[in-house]
């Protein structure tokens, strides 16, 4: 398959047409091979406008999905950015594109997951993206605060951790709400408080953790 040619098809098709228009954001789904971070036998597939398994129940969202929640951190190229739930290192690599001056920190509960994202990133010289296996709902307070935070699974709302973990006039980005459905929810902390904006339903695994919806 020309995989370039089904990168600036799924742009064409399936970002821009759906309101995602950041010039970064956009560069980065055209660059990054986003077949490199889902099982050869699946490859095919890798631009098709749905998630995919990757193994230990969890998926890699759909190329819109991870575009918009991108677009919705507005991110700066010094950016500090956090994610939590890397699952197959794409979303992570995404970040790493635009943040180029910053850092990427991103947290995975499963081993083998943070295994085969940290070959994957590596081999694509995404080396300022730093994978740690722990509970994600507690966020990384060794390293806070953060520009901007996003959470690639589901929870009834926001872990405290993270907000705390927030730094001022930073944005976090993360489905909110029931198993079956939940609100794309972006927070902005300000000095007078927390902003919350919603954008629509989607949905998520769910996040689990101490901080989460199940353990």
């Amino acid at each position: 398959m020309d995989f370039s040619a089904e990168r600036e098809k799924m742009i064409a098709e399936q970002l821009i047409p759906r309101g995602v228009s950041d010039p970064a954001v956009l560069g980065a789904c055209k660059k990054i091979p986003r077949e490199e971070f889902i099982d050869p036998e699946h490859q095919k597939l890798a631009y098709i406008d749905a998630p995919l398994m990757i193994g230990e129940g969890q998926t890699i969202s759909q190329p819109f999905t991870v575009a918009m929640m991108t677009q919705l951190l507005k991110l700066k190229p010094s950016d500090k950015v956090l994610e939590v739930g890397t699952g197959s290192g794409y979303q992570a690599a995404i970040l790493a594109e635009i943040c180029k001056e910053g850092r990427v920190w991103t947290i995975e509960r499963f081993d083998n997951l943070a295994l085969k994202a940290r070959r994957t990133l590596r081999n694509l010289r995404y080396l300022n993206v730093e994978i740690i296996v722990r509970d994600g709902t507690k966020g990384l307070p060794d390293e806070a605060p953060f520009d901007a935070i996003i959470v690639t699974a589901a929870a009834p709302e926001v872990p405290q951790p993270l907000v705390d973990q927030l730094k001022i006039g930073g944005h976090l980005v993360m489905p909110v709400g029931g198993e079956w459905h939940q609100e794309m929810v972006r927070l902005t902390k300000t000095k007078e408080g927390i902003e919350r904006e919603n954008f629509g339903g989607y949905r998520f695994v769910p996040l689990v953790g101490e901080c989460g919806v199940a353990k």
